[in-house]
Parts: C-alpha cells; structure tokens; sequence
C-alpha cells in the first residue's frame, strides 16, 4: 500500500480524516490563499471539483500563510471567505505549513516524491499542486500558474486508468 493512505490531515473545524479514506480516488492537493494574485483559482477548483468528483476526484484545499501573508485569517474566517467570496463548497482543511519544521506531514512526503524544478523540494507559492493516482502515487506537480481547470486531461487519464 502507498504510504500515501497513512497520512491524518484536519479538515476546518477540527475533524480528523485519515488519507486511507480516499483509496482509489485521484486526489488533487492544493496549497491556497485567499489574498493571494493566484485567489480566482478558488473558483476553479470548485468547478473542477463539481465536473469530476461523480467519476471519482478528491480535493484537499490547504490554506497556508507562509507566503507573503496572504493567508492571515482564522480557520474559521478562511472557511468563510472561501464560501462567500469564492463559491468554495467542498470541505477544506485547517490552515496548514507545507514548508519547514512545522510542514504538516502529507506535505513532506509529496515534495519528496516529486520534486520541483532542478531538484526543489520545497513549495515555491501558493496554488501548487500535486496529482495523486487511485493507488496513491504522485503522478505529477504543478507550478502555481497552471491553473485548475488547465490539468483536466491528466484528470480525465488518470481517473480513466
């Protein structure tokens, strides 16, 4: 089994949902931040989430601060700009580190299974995102400009797999 399903992540409120859950689901894993220049892409992944998640697509949204403060709120005031200003339905996680001795860690093993450009394991900015197969192998890791509806063909490849 990939070490994938033996992660705990904490969705916004406090629930603890063990990455088990989502076996044989594509996951598509987001670092995010509403004050970001990236911020339209909230849209997006609720629109991608909504075409595909009948077929078999998970979304885990990690709002993050580490990058220009573009994420200072509370969890509780992430979730509500997220669905007020965004239209952003599907459960979100708690506001999370994807960066350094406090990276949650989910986030320190997919930056080693697929590193950066040149070797970077760490996350640059807000909005990368990562592609993880039905058996729990990270497929692919984009940059924060490819935006979410721009990966549907590697969605639709790997949820037809």
């Amino acid at each position: 089994m990939s070490k994938f399903y033996s992660f705990d992540i904490v969705q916004n409120g406090g629930d603890v949902i063990s990455t088990s859950s989502f076996e044989g689901k594509v996951i598509l894993i987001i670092n995010t931040a509403s004050l970001c220049g990236f911020k339209e892409q909230i849209k997006e992944i609720e629109q991608i989430y909504n075409k595909y998640h009948q077929q078999g697509l998970e979304i885990l949204v990690f709002p993050c601060n580490q990058f220009a403060n573009n994420e200072p709120g509370t969890d509780e005031e992430i979730a509500k700009i997220y669905k007020e200003q965004f239209g952003l339905n599907l459960i979100i996680m708690n506001k999370v580190n994807v960066n350094g001795p406090d990276a949650i860690p989910l986030y320190e093993w997919i930056k080693i299974e697929k590193p950066g450009v040149l070797g970077f394991k760490g996350i640059k900015w807000n909005f990368e995102k990562f592609l993880v197969t039905k058996n729990g192998k990270v497929f692919k890791r984009y940059s924060s400009v490819k935006t979410p509806l721009s990966l549907s063909d590697d969605i639709e490849r790997l949820l037809n797999q």
